[in-house]
């Protein structure tokens, strides 16, 4: 009996997306631990072990590292964690219009920026951000799949403050989460893996993911943890290359309930209106960007899609 590539090809995928989604939800169910230091210390490694397995990650042809693209993470990563540790700890809450201000500025540059150059710039589309409707399907069971086991270990059963408590925070979560998803998943992500591979691009983006925090005034002990947080997200990110298998549920339940948890952030409901803006124009932002390419002419030579997903 002889079988084609395609037909191995096909059967490693199938592997590497159930090897992937078990430790997934192994990991979210874990987090359930009292040490989360401990979490992460069980998790990073067995994330390596098993990337090391050559079965378990997608192949590779490396092509070079992308210089523009490098930089650009650079020039945006800079920008926004300055602008998130301004808000922070410099304006803080003794000037909230600073402090808001700063903080959207952050948001709106790590969604619009890279679109812009992806879009406009680099003559991509919005797939290669994570943004669309590719392996829809896969994307929306996985997601659901994964924000109930996030829900069933943090908010179920759990007592609710006052709706003018809890309902800014949420809508903080969705907006900041959107943000995450495509400035950590879609496009760093997602460009370091077109220069560097799976690895280097997971434990990349997590490990930036965990820095970023630096913006909100974290210290390093929590870096750790949010290390491990990160690559397990990007794991989830890379079943199916579509950020809407972690937003707009797993990670802003995730978000959500820490804020709730932490209780040192209150929100007015005037706030609402402020991230709505937000949101606002990173939609606009999207749907501008959506029809630039509907009208752009279609070329032969446009630069092929290199992030495949694993289902």
């Amino acid at each position: 009996m002889s079988y084609n590539a395609a037909e191995v090809e096909g059967s490693a995928s199938r592997v590497r997306t159930v090897v992937w989604t078990v430790f997934s939800v192994v990991a979210l169910l874990a987090l359930n631990i009292d040490d989360l230091t401990l979490w992460a210390a069980l998790v990073v490694p067995v994330a390596l072990l098993l990337a090391l397995v050559p079965g378990l990650r997608p192949a590779f042809a490396f092509r070079g590292a992308d210089g523009r693209d490098l930089s650009v993470i650079g020039v945006l990563y800079v920008a926004v964690v300055g602008l998130f540790r301004l808000a922070f700890t410099v304006f803080t809450t003794d000037n909230i219009l600073g402090l808001f201000l700063s903080f959207a500025f952050g948001l709106v540059i790590g969604v619009v920026g890279p679109i812009v150059y992806q879009v406009w710039m680099r003559g991509r589309d919005l797939r290669s951000l994570g943004l669309g409707f590719h392996h829809l399907r896969a994307t929306l069971t996985f997601g659901l799949v994964f924000a109930a086991i996030q829900f069933a270990s943090t908010l179920w059963g759990y007592d609710l403050p006052a709706a003018a408590d809890w309902v800014p925070l949420l809508v903080m979560s969705l907006v900041v989460g959107l943000f995450e998803a495509v400035f950590f998943r879609g496009f760093i992500q997602g460009r370091l893996e077109a220069s560097f591979g799976v690895i280097p691009a997971v434990g990349g983006a997590a490990l930036l993911y965990a820095l970023y925090h630096v913006g909100f005034g974290m210290g390093a002990n929590e870096m750790w943890f949010l290390f491990g947080v990160g690559v397990v997200y990007a794991v989830i990110y890379r079943l199916t290359t579509n950020i809407l298998i972690l937003w707009p549920l797993l990670t802003p339940l995730g978000a959500f309930f820490n804020n709730l948890q932490a209780g040192d952030i209150e929100l007015p409901w005037e706030s609402i209106l402020g991230f709505a803006d937000v949101a606002i124009i990173m939609a606009v932002a999207v749907w501008l960007a959506h029809r630039h390419i509907r009208k752009r002419p279609q070329r032969n030579d446009h630069e092929p899609v290199r992030q495949e997903a694993l289902t």
